[in-house]
C-alpha cells in the first residue's frame, strides 16, 4: 500500500514538473541574429577613379557608388576601330570586284540568250554558244576565287567586332553598381587605390529583416511549423523587448548543439536549426543574442 502511495505521489510530482517545464521562465529556444551578407567585388583591374560610400551607409538597389579608370580601355577600343576600317577598306576592294565581275556575268547571260535565239531561227552557230558558254563559265570561277579571297578579310572584321564588344562589357563593368538595398557593413577600398577582378571593396546586407538562428530539441520539432507566429525578447536597460517573428525555415537533419551557448550537459544534445524572420527598428544587429518564446502571445 505504501509502495502504490509512493509511486502515485512521484507519477503526481513528475506531471507538475512537466507540465511547469513549459513555463518555468526559460525560453523555447535561444540564438543569435544573422543577415545574409554580400561581399561586393572588383569586376575589372585598374585604379579606382571613385568610390563613394562609408561603413553604415545606407544604399538603395542600382545605386552608382563609384567606377574604376576605363582610360586604357577606351583607347584600345579606338584602336580596334581603326584597325577594323582598314581591314573594312581591303573588303571594299574585294567586293568592288565582285560587283565588276557579276555585271560581265549578267552582260555574258544576256549575249547567251539572243545567241540561243538565233539558233533557234538559224541566224546563229553552236560555236557562239559555246564560246559564251565558256565565257560564263570563266567569269564564274573568278567570282568565286575573288570571294574565297574575301572571306578571310570578312572573318577578321567578325573577330575584330567581337574584341569590341568585350572591351565595351568590361567598360560597362568598370561601373560599380550596388546590387540590393542594404547597409554597408565593411569598406575595404578607398578612392585611388589599384584595384584587380575579384578584389573585395564592400560588404553590405539588408538589415529591414533580421534572421534570428535558434536551436530547439527534437521534443519541440512538433510544437513548431514554418509559418508560425512567435515572439522574440532582446535584452534592454529595464526589462527584455520583444518583437513580432516568423519561423521561415526548419532544418531537416539534427546537429550539436553549438559550442557558444547551453550548459555543457546540453551542447552534447542533438537539436535542431530554426530561423525566424524579424523585422528591425534599428535596434537588431548581427550576432545580438535572443531568446524564441513560443507559448506568449505574439504581439
Amino acid at each position: 500500500m505504501k509502495r502504490i502511495q509512493f509511486i502515485s505521489t512521484l507519477s503526481i510530482a513528475t506531471l507538475t514538473l512537466f507540465s511547469c517545464s513549459s513555463d518555468n521562465g526559460r525560453a523555447d529556444g535561444y540564438g543569435n541574429f544573422e543577415a545574409t551578407e554580400i561581399t561586393i567585388s572588383a569586376e575589372n583591374n585598374g585604379k579606382l577613379m571613385q568610390f563613394n560610400l562609408d561603413e553604415g551607409q545606407s544604399l538603395t538597389k542600382e545605386a552608382l557608388v563609384g567606377y574604376i579608370d576605363t582610360i586604357p580601355l577606351a583607347l584600345k577600343r579606338d584602336q580596334l576601330a581603326v584597325s577594323k576600317e582598314v581591314i573594312a577598306s581591303k573588303s571594299r576592294g574585294v567586293l568592288s570586284q565582285i560587283a565588276v565581275l557579276n555585271a560581265r556575268l549578267e552582260t555574258a547571260d544576256t549575249n547567251k540568250k539572243r545567241i540561243e535565239n538565233l539558233i533557234k531561227d538559224n541566224a546563229g552557230t553552236q560555236k557562239q554558244l559555246d564560246d559564251i558558254t565558256g565565257e560564263i563559265d570563266v567569269i564564274k570561277q573568278q567570282i568565286k576565287s575573288v570571294k574565297i579571297q574575301n572571306t578571310p578579310v570578312v572573318s577578321e572584321l567578325k573577330n575584330i567586332d567581337v574584341q569590341i564588344r568585350q572591351i565595351e562589357d568590361q567598360i560597362g563593368k568598370s561601373k560599380i553598381i550596388n546590387p540590393i538595398n542594404g547597409t554597408v557593413l565593411v569598406k575595404y577600398a578607398e578612392p585611388n587605390e589599384v584595384t584587380a577582378f575579384g578584389k573585395p571593396l564592400y560588404k553590405i546586407a539588408d538589415l529591414s529583416t533580421m534572421q534570428l538562428r535558434v536551436f530547439v530539441s527534437e521534443t519541440q520539432l512538433s510544437g513548431i511549423k514554418i509559418g508560425q507566429k512567435v515572439n522574440v525578447k532582446i535584452d534592454s536597460n529595464t526589462d527584455m523587448k520583444s518583437y513580432p517573428g516568423t519561423i521561415t525555415w526548419i532544418a531537416s537533419e539534427a546537429e550539436f548543439t553549438p559550442k557558444i551557448i547551453q550548459t555543457k550537459e546540453e551542447r552534447v544534445a542533438l537539436v535542431y536549426a530554426v530561423k525566424i524572420n524579424v523585422a528591425n527598428d534599428g535596434s537588431l544587429k548581427i550576432g545580438m543574442p535572443a531568446e524564441m518564446w513560443l507559448h506568449e502571445e505574439v504581439l
